[in-house]
């Protein structure tokens, strides 16, 4: 089963982008753009990990992260935050919010994933493992755990 990624981004061609990555590379997207939509998509499944812009229409990044962080069901998921805000003190007040990583943007599609897989292997080790597959059988370690 393909991992949930929440990606909330309220710029139309980046949140298509990095979506089209994400699927490219096995994960499954969840789009919301902006504050709201993002707390609304918060819910059964939960997603395995969010990328979360710092700017947002109708609150802040940061905002989310600390609402994220409050609820029992909801703070352990891991935030990468993608951001334009590249500033040092802002990347250091991003992970002291709870962020788990921090990506300025223009960034790198094939480091993005990267540092998506970094983290979700921090998170559950067996959380990125690929599916084994010979003659006819399939091992999914994620499941063997």
């Amino acid at each position: 089963m393909a991992r949930r990624i929440l990606v909330v981004e309220d710029e139309a061609p980046i949140r298509e982008m990095v979506c089209f990555v994400l699927e490219q590379n096995g994960f499954q997207p969840v789009e919301a753009e902006d504050y709201d939509s993002a707390v609304n998509k918060l819910n059964e499944p939960w997603p395995d990990l969010i990328l979360l812009d710092w700017m947002l229409p109708g609150g802040s990044g940061l905002q989310f992260i600390k609402h994220l962080k409050r609820e029992a069901l909801t703070r352990d998921i891991p935030v990468v935050m993608l951001t334009a805000r590249g500033e040092e003190e802002d990347r250091v007040r991003g992970l002291e919010t709870g962020a788990d990583d921090y990506i300025t943007k223009p960034f790198s599609p094939k480091e993005l994933v990267a540092r998506i897989k970094a983290v979700m292997r921090r998170i559950s080790p067996m959380a990125v493992e690929e599916v084994i597959e010979m003659q006819g059988l399939s091992l999914d370690p994620a499941l063997t755990a």
